[in-house]
């Protein structure tokens, strides 16, 4: 571990199931694992310790080596475009020592595409013409997070063979599950297969697995989870993140939220 390099922090959501955080802290371990000369460490926006801003202050007191912050998230939305700039911002006014550069949120990337096959092949399910796979996301209000969803989709269907990819998402914002699985059937897939689209087990892939069986698919993979490919993808996110602040700043830290 290099103290002269900037730390790792990963920005996850929170949950009250104590399996999100078991997940989160084994994806922290394959960075590590990754990139051993990094430290590399976990904050919350809300439900598990610790939360975003005493993560920080902790990085703070250890050393003065910048931060690299990279969003746990799959898409840009609410919590990419407002929650997390604000609260790295609340937590810059008070430790104007520390240097942050904020990554990129995960999706798209190539690497989460191979991370859900990987998952549906833990389950017995590979691409193949006569299947279709629905595609399970949380689903957004933001009308550019869901679009950037059903380009997923439509680029994963064309790049790994599948007879059809369809979105489902597991809030309340339509499509539901049994709408994307009417949907493939009438292209005449038989072979059905879910896939979610979330980063840890919780009540959302709790209820799209109940929602495959009512809609008869037994076959659903897990959640992304701590997957070797999700690692690849945040240690990417965080050579990013210092190239764009190099590029743009020299040795500024690149503007909260840009």
């Amino acid at each position: 571990m290099d103290a002269r390099l900037p730390r790792l922090l990963l920005l996850a959501h929170g949950s009250r199931d104590p399996r999100h955080a078991a997940t989160m802290t084994a994806l922290a371990d394959r960075a590590r694992a990754l990139r051993p000369d990094l430290t590399v460490r976990v904050g919350y926006l809300d439900h598990c310790a610790p939360r975003i801003p005493r993560a920080l202050e902790q990085l703070a007191q250890a050393d003065e080596a910048p931060v690299v912050a990279v969003p746990l998230l799959l898409a840009r939305a609410y919590h990419a475009k407002t929650d997390i700039p604000g609260v790295l911002r609340g937590a810059a006014a008070r430790l104007p020592r520390l240097t942050v550069h904020q990554a990129d949120v995960l999706g798209p990337s190539p690497l989460l595409l191979r991370a859900l096959e990987r998952r549906l092949a833990e389950a017995g399910v590979r691409p193949a013409a006569d299947t279709g796979v629905i595609l399970a996301a949380a689903g957004s209000s933001d009308p550019a997070a869901n679009a950037a969803t059903r380009a997923l989709a439509a680029a994963w269907q064309r790049s790994a063979g599948w007879g059809g990819v369809a979105v489902a998402h597991a809030s309340a914002a339509p499509p539901h599950l049994a709408d994307a699985a009417e949907a493939l059937r009438a292209q005449g897939l038989r072979h059905l297969a879910v896939a979610p689209y979330l980063l840890a087990p919780g009540l959302l892939p709790d209820r799209i697995t109940a929602q495959a069986a009512t809609a008869g698919i037994t076959a659903v993979a897990a959640p992304l989870g701590a997957s070797p490919d999700l690692a690849e993808l945040v240690v990417q996110r965080y050579d990013e993140a210092l190239t764009t602040a190099a590029l743009a700043s020299g040795d500024r830290a690149l503007p909260l939220g840009a």
